[in-house]
């Protein structure tokens, strides 16, 4: 027994300095940036190629965030249901208030406050890889050009507030329809600044508006079972998904 806590304290010491190691290469530091006209024209070429007029319209989405958490987002009304492992959250996005259940049964107290919390978390992250192209004009943005350590030109998006991390930053890298490539991603949650993820496997949806449902990086998200819509009737729901937490 003695032994194999040795070699599993080993083990974790080499992964530990592996990863040590491996940040300090990948690391980058934070371009110089400055907003600008030209930065705004750039993102605003970034909206027409994704269509952000019928993501606009788009009120209804459902996708499958990586295999592990599921959602029905009415965009629209601002709620969301969220799903993981036994537990289902309906979830008002701007009060943070909703509804617990596992297994079913409706948790209340603080275990559902926790849940509550959890599923916050989940959705600010997952609703982002879903979409970030279109926040780039979210309220407490900024918008500025810069050059990445590589040479590449990107639009830099500053999040100065919202979500549950402000002060990321991600320079976009676009194609020449303004297209997204990849981004750069400074954000608090990971110390090694500069990590690029790709967003490809691009799909139009029903309403128009297009969705990155692979992004290759550190490690690959997938993002499944996506579908959109302009209403629940229009989604194929005949009964309101959040009738318990309609406000």
């Amino acid at each position: 027994m003695k032994k194999f806590f040795k070699w599993l304290f080993i083990g974790l010491a080499s992964l530990l300095l592996i990863l040590t190691i491996y940040g300090i290469m990948k690391h980058q530091s934070r371009p110089a940036n400055f907003t600008s006209p030209q930065a705004d024209a750039l993102a605003q070429k970034m909206m027409t190629a994704i269509n952000k007029t019928a993501w606009d319209t788009t009120n209804i989405i459902s996708w499958n965030f990586a295999d592990r958490q599921q959602y029905l987002w009415d965009k629209g009304r601002n709620y969301v249901k969220v799903i993981w492992d036994d537990n289902e959250v309906l979830l008002h996005t701007k009060s943070v208030t909703g509804k617990s259940f596992t297994n079913g049964v409706e948790i209340t107290g603080d275990k559902a406050k926790k849940l509550i919390s959890k599923a916050w978390g989940y959705f600010c992250n997952d609703s982002f890889w879903f979409n970030a192209p279109a926040k780039a004009f979210d309220e407490g943005t900024s918008r500025s050009l810069v050059k990445t350590k590589d040479g590449r030109d990107a639009i830099m998006v500053s999040y100065e507030s919202g979500g549950v991390t402000p002060g990321d930053a991600y320079g976009w890298i676009l194609d020449e329809k303004g297209l997204p490539k990849s981004y750069k991603m400074w954000v608090k949650i990971i110390p090694v600044g500069g990590l690029e993820f790709t967003w490809e496997d691009w799909i139009t949806l029903e309403t128009g508006a297009k969705i990155s449902t692979l992004h290759r990086g550190l490690f690959d998200i997938k993002v499944l079972d996506v579908k959109g819509a302009v209403s629940l009737e229009a989604y194929g729901l005949t009964s309101d998904p959040f009738a318990a937490i309609v406000k």
